[in-house]
C-alpha cells in the first residue's frame, strides 16, 4: 500500500470488499439453485414413477402387454421432452414394454438389485436421470410384502435443469458485475474528492520551493484537507519571512567579501611575483647543470678517447681488462650526468623507457664488475645469486635496470664497512608473456633508524646530515631510483634497523621475448666433471653451487677447512677445484699451503678471489693455480675459464664460421632517405639474395603489383604517398597480400606501434637499425629457411674517427654501417651534406609557425641520425619529435630547436667544412 498513489489506494479498499462479498453471495446461491434443481427433477421423477408402478400391477400380473403398452405410452405423452423412455421389465429383466425405444436402450436393461425389492434407485448417466421402481406383484402371499412380479424404468432429461442452471449462473454473474461497476463510479468519486485538492496543495508546495507564492489554495477546503492547506499558508509566509532575512545576510557577505576582494588581487600578484621568481632560478639552475654537464663530458671524452688510443697497443689479458673497467666507468658517469639532467622528467613522469632485448644476468655482472674494487677495497664479500628459474632473455630498457642496480648495490658498499653485500634475483611468471624480477640487495652496514627511512626517498634527502660530509652523494640516487622502480611496473621497499644492516628490494616487469640469439656457454664441456669447490662464505658458496649444478657437474662442496681435508681424503681425484677466498695479505700462506695440497688431487686448480690485484693473481698462479678470478663470479668468464682445457678435443666445440649464408628470399626496401636506404641494402646484402628498392609508398604499390616478394621493409613517413597507405593497398590488391611487412621508422611511441600492428604490418623496427635487430626479424619471418644461422661476432679494429667532435660516436657509426668503414664514412657524409639545408628548412618552419611541415622536416632528420653515430642529435631529434606529435606548440619546443641548430652548426666546424662541401 505504501507504493500506491491515494487514488489506487481508494479504489483498493472500494472494489476488493464489493468483489469480495459479491462472489460470495452470488457463488451461494448459484450452488443452492443448482442443488434445488436437482432435488426438484429427482422428486418429480419419484411423483410419476411410484404411480406407474401402481397402475401397471394387474396388468402385468395377467401379463396384459396391451394394457401395459397403452399405459407407458400415455406416461411417456403426458410428461414430454421432460421423459424420454419409458420400459417394463419382468422379474429376468426381460422387456415387456416400452416408449420409445431408441438407440442406446439396450444399456437400460441393466436393472438395480435394489429394484426387485420394491425400492426406489436412481441413477445418474450423463444429461440423463434413470429411475428405477419394482412392481409389487398383488397375487402375493401376505407374509411376502416386498415380492415384486418385475421394475418399471423412467429416463429423465436433465437438460432443462441444466439449462435453469446456467441461466442462473448468468444472472448472478451479470449482478456482480453490476455491483462492481457500481463501486468503481463511487471509489471514483470519493478519490476526486480527495486526490483534486491534494494536487492544488502538491502544486502549491511546488511553487513555495520555487520561492512563488501560490494562488490556487486561497479557497477553503473540507475536513482534514482545509487542515493541510492552512498549514501550507502558515510555511509560505514563514518562508517568505526566511528570505528576507537571508536577503539581508547576503547583501552583508557580498559587502564582506568586496572588501577582501582587494587583498586577494594583492596577494595574487604577490604569489604571480614568486612564481615567476621561482621559474627563473629553475631556468638558472637547469643552464648551471647544462653547463656543468658540458664541462664535465669533455674531460670524461678525452678519458675514454686516450682510453681507445690504448687499445691499440699491445695488451696483455690483465691491462685489457683495466681499459675496459675504465672505459665502462666512464660510460657510466656520463649517463649519471644525463639522469642528473633528466630528474626533472622523472618528477614529471614524463622518461621513455627503452623496450630491446637483452640478457639480464650479463646486464648484471657488468654492474657488479663496475663496483667490484670499491667491495675488495673494504675487504666485503660480494655476491650475486640468480634463480635457475629466471629466464636469460627478457624485452625492457636495460640501461635503466642497471642504474637502479647501480645505485642500490653502490649505496650497500658505501655504507658497509664489514661484512657482505649480497644480491638476490627470483622471478615470478605473469599473464601475457611477461615475469617479474624480484631484486633484494642487502648489506651488513650501518643501517637506518625507522624514523629516517622516508627522507631517503625524497629530492636531495639523506638519511644524516652527516652523511653527505662523510660518504659524499647529491641524494638524488634512490629519488630517481624510485621513480624508475615505478616506471618499470613495480616499486621499491626498504628494510632495516641501526646496527642491523640494509635490505632494499625492488620488482620490475619485463617481457619473455618470443625469439633471441643463443649466446652459447661452452658448459658442455664440463658435463659429468668431478669438481671440488670450498667456500666459507654461506652466500657466495649458494650463489656458485647454483651456477656449477647447473652446468651438470659431479659437485663436492665444503663449508670450511675439515670437510675440504675430508674431501681430498677420498680415493679418487677431482678433474677441477675451486678455492674461494676472501683474499688479503693475510690469506696469501693459507692459500699457498692449500694449492700445494690440491695439486695431488685435482687435474686443475682455480682461485676465487675479492681483489683485483695483478700482482697476487700473479703470485697465486705462480704458486700453482691454473687461473683466478675476481668475486663475484662472472658465469661466462667462470664458464670459460673451466671449460678452456677441454674444449679442443671436445666434440660439440668448433669455431664458427664467420660467413653468413644468404637466405633464398627477395626482400623490397622501401624508404625516401638515401641514406637509410643504403644503410638497409648493406645490411641486407650479406643475408638475402635478392634485392629491390622504392622511393616512396606509390612505387612500393606498382613494384608490388608486378614482382612477388618474401619480405618487406617499409618507412612510414615519406611523400607522395606514406608507409601506411601503402601497407593497405599492397594488402588489399597486389601479389604480395601474404607477404610480411616491416615497419622502419626512427620514431614510435606505445600507441604508434599497436596502431601499425593492427593496419597490417607484421612487426616493426626502431632506427637505428643493427645486425641483432635485423637478425631478429629475419629469423621470425624466415624460420623455416634452415640454413639461416645467427651471424657469428668478430672483434672490431679500432678505426680512427674522420674528425674529433662532441657529436659523434665513430664506434657507434660503424657498427651501425654493420662495420663497414667505406659505408660509415659515406653516411656520415650524406647526412653532413644535408645539414644547411636542414638548417634552412627548420628556419622556415619556425617562421612561418608551419608545425606539420616541422614536424616532417624533424622526422626525416631523425631517420638519417639513426645510422651516422651521431647519438647526440638524435636524442634531441627524437625530443623534440615525441613532443610535437603530442601536440607540443613550436613555442614551447623552441629552446630545444634553437639547440639542435647550435649542435648542427657544432658538428658541421667540427668537420671543417663549409657549405656543399665533404670532408
Amino acid at each position: 500500500m505504501n507504493r500506491l498513489g491515494l487514488r489506487d489506494s481508494v479504489l483498493i479498499l472500494t472494489l476488493v470488499p464489493t468483489v469480495v462479498i459479491g462472489l460470495l453471495l452470488g457463488g451461494y446461491f448459484t450452488i443452492n439453485r443448482y442443488l434445488e434443481l436437482d432435488e426438484f427433477l429427482i422428486e418429480q421423477g419419484n411423483t410419476i414413477i411410484e404411480p406407474l408402478s401402481i397402475a401397471i400391477e394387474k396388468p402385468l400380473a395377467e401379463n396384459d402387454l396391451a394394457t401395459l403398452n397403452r399405459i407407458v405410452q400415455h406416461i411417456h405423452n403426458a410428461h414430454s421432452p421432460l421423459i424420454k423412455s419409458v420400459a417394463v421389465f419382468d422379474t429376468s429383466d426381460a422387456l415387456l414394454a416400452a416408449s420409445p425405444r431408441h438407440r442406446n436402450f439396450d444399456q437400460l436393461r441393466n436393472v438395480p438389485i435394489e429394484a426387485h425389492q420394491s425400492s426406489n434407485k436412481v441413477i445418474r448417466d450423463g444429461d440423463f436421470l434413470i429411475f428405477y421402481q419394482g412392481v409389487l406383484d398383488p397375487n402375493a402371499s401376505s407374509l411376502l410384502p416386498f415380492s415384486t412380479n418385475g421394475t418399471v424404468m423412467i429416463q429423465f432429461n436433465r437438460q432443462g435443469a441444466i439449462v435453469e442452471q446456467q441461466k442462473a449462473i448468468l444472472i448472478s454473474a451479470a449482478v456482480i458485475l453490476l455491483a462492481i461497476g457500481f463501486a468503481v463510479v463511487i471509489s471514483i468519486r470519493l478519490s476526486r474528492l480527495i486526490t483534486q485538492p491534494m494536487r492544488r496543495l502538491v502544486h502549491a508546495a511546488t511553487e513555495v520551493a520555487h520561492g512563488k507564492e501560490p494562488q490556487n489554495i486561497i479557497q477553503p477546503m473540507q475536513g482534514e484537507l482545509e487542515q493541510l492547506r492552512q498549514g501550507l499558508v502558515h510555511i509560505t509566509e514563514y518562508m517568505a519571512q526566511e528570505k528576507d532575512e537571508m536577503q539581508r545576510h547576503i547583501d552583508q557577505a557580498t559587502a564582506d567579501y568586496q572588501e577582501t576582494l582587494e587583498q586577494y588581487e594583492t596577494q595574487n600578484i604577490q604569489l604571480n611575483i614568486a612564481k615567476r621568481e621561482a621559474l627563473a632560478a629553475n631556468q638558472v639552475k637547469s643552464d648551471f647543470l647544462a653547463k656543468m654537464s658540458h664541462e664535465l663530458r669533455t674531460p670524461l671524452n678525452g678519458v675514454i678517447g686516450f682510453a681507445r688510443q690504448l687499445y691499440k697497443t699491445p695488451l696483455n689479458k690483465s691491462q685489457k681488462d683495466y681499459l675496459d673497467t675504465i672505459e665502462a666507468s666512464a660510460n657510466s658517469l656520463l649517463i649519471i650526468i644525463s639522469d642528473i639532467l633528466d630528474f626533472s622528467k622523472l618528477e614529471a613522469g614524463a622518461m621513455e623507457l627503452e623496450n630491446i632485448q637483452f640478457q639480464l644476468r650479463d646486464a648484471v655482472n657488468e654492474v657488479l664488475t663496475l663496483l667490484a674494487p670499491g667491495a675488495h677495497e673494504k675487504h666485503l664479500e660480494l655476491s650475486i645469486h640468480v634463480n635457475p628459474k629466471v629466464p636469460e632473455h627478457l624485452m625492457g630498457d636495460p640501461t635503466r635496470f642497471k642504474q637502479i642496480l647501480t645505485n642500490l648495490v653502490s649505496n650497500a658498499i658505501k655504507f658497509t664497512e664489514k661484512g657482505e653485500v649480497t644480491i638476490d634475483i627470483s622471478s615470478r611468471l605473469l599473464a601475457d608473456e611477461r615475469t617479474s624480477l624480484l631484486i633484494s640487495v642487502k648489506d651488513t652496514g650501518v643501517g637506518i633508524a625507522m624514523d629516517k627511512q622516508d627522507a631517503l626517498f625524497t629530492p636531495f634527502g639523506q638519511a644524516d646530515s652527516s652523511i653527505t660530509r662523510k660518504f659524499g652523494g647529491t641524494g638524488l640516487g634512490l629519488i630517481i631510483t624510485k621513480h624508475l622502480v615505478e616506471a618499470m611496473g613495480g616499486r621499491i621497499t626498504l628494510n632495516s634497523a641501526p646496527g642491523k644492516g640494509t635490505c632494499f628490494t625492488f620488482n620490475a616487469v619485463f617481457k619473455v621475448p618470443d625469439h633471441h640469439f643463443q649466446s652459447e656457454l661452452p658448459c658442455a664441456s664440463l658435463v659429468n666433471k668431478r669438481v671440488l669447490y670450498f667456500e666459507q662464505s654461506e652466500h657466495s658458496y649458494m650463489a656458485t653451487t647454483s651456477i656449477l649444478n647447473s652446468w651438470g657437474v659431479h659437485l663436492t662442496g665444503c663449508r670450511n677447512l675439515e670437510e675440504f681435508e675430508e674431501a681430498m681424503a677420498a680415493d679418487f681425484g677431482f678433474d677441477i677445484c675451486i678455492i674461494g677466498d676472501p683474499g688479503g695479505v693475510e690469506s696469501m700462506s693459507l692459500l699457498k699451503q692449500l694449492i700445494t695440497v690440491v695439486r695431488k688431487h685435482s687435474d686443475y686448480l682455480y682461485l676465487l678471489l675479492n681483489t683485483v690485484s695483478h700482482n697476487m693473481r700473479e703470485a697465486l698462479i705462480g704458486s700453482g693455480a691454473d687461473g683466478c678470478l675476481s668475486k663475484p663470479v662472472n658465469h661466462r668468464k667462470f664458464c670459460e675459464m673451466l671449460a678452456a682445457p677441454y674444449r679442443l678435443d671436445h666434440p660439440t666445440i668448433h669455431t664458427q664460421d664467420s660467413k653468413t649464408t644468404k637466405l633464398p628470399i627477395k626482400a623490397l626496401v622501401v624508404d625516401d632517405n638515401d641514406a637509410n636506404l643504403k644503410l638497409i641494402c648493406a645490411l641486407l646484402e650479406d643475408r638475402v639474395d635478392n634485392m629491390d628498392t622504392a622511393h616512396n609508398g606509390a612505387q612500393a604499390v606498382e613494384v608490388c603489383k608486378s614482382y612477388q616478394y618474401d619480405l618487406i621493409f617499409m618507412d612510414i613517413q615519406m611523400p607522395i604517398m606514406d608507409g601506411i597507405t601503402a601497407c593497405k593497398l599492397i594488402k588489399e590488391s597486389s601479389i604480395n597480400e601474404e607477404t610480411p611487412i616491416i615497419a622502419v621508422t626512427a620514431h614510435a611511441l606505445a600507441g604508434e606501434k599497436e596502431q601499425l600492428k593492427e593496419v597490417g604490418f607484421a612487426s616493426y623496427l626502431t632506427k637505428p637499425l643493427d645486425e641483432d635487430m635485423l637478425g631478429e626479424v629475419l629469423m621470425q619471418h624466415a624460420a623455416s629457411q634452415k640454413q639461416w644461422r645467427e651471424r657469428s661476432n668478430g672483434k672490431t679494429t679500432v678505426i680512427e674517427p674522420p674528425f674529433e667532435s662532441s657529436c659523434l660516436n665513430w664506434e657507434l657509426a660503424l657498427q651501425r654501417a654493420g662495420g663497414k668503414e667505406e659505408l660509415a664514412h659515406e653516411m656520415l657524409n650524406m647526412l653532413l651534406l644535408s645539414i644547411p639545408e636542414t638548417l634552412s628548412l627548420v628556419e622556415e618552419a619556425m617562421a612561418a609557425n608551419a608545425q606539420e611541415r616541422l614536424l616532417s622536416i624533424i622526422h626525416k632528420f631523425h631517420g638519417a641520425c639513426c645510422y651516422t653515430g651521431v647519438p647526440k642529435l638524435k636524442k634531441l631529434a627524437e625530443l623534440i619529435e615525441t613532443a610535437m606529435k603530442e601536440h607540443a606548440t613550436i613555442n614551447e619546443i623552441e629552446p630545444e630547436l634553437l639547440e639542435l641548430q647550435d649542435e648542427l652548426r657544432n658538428l658541421m666546424d667540427d668537420a671543417g667544412l663549409e657549405k656543399n662541401t665533404s670532408y
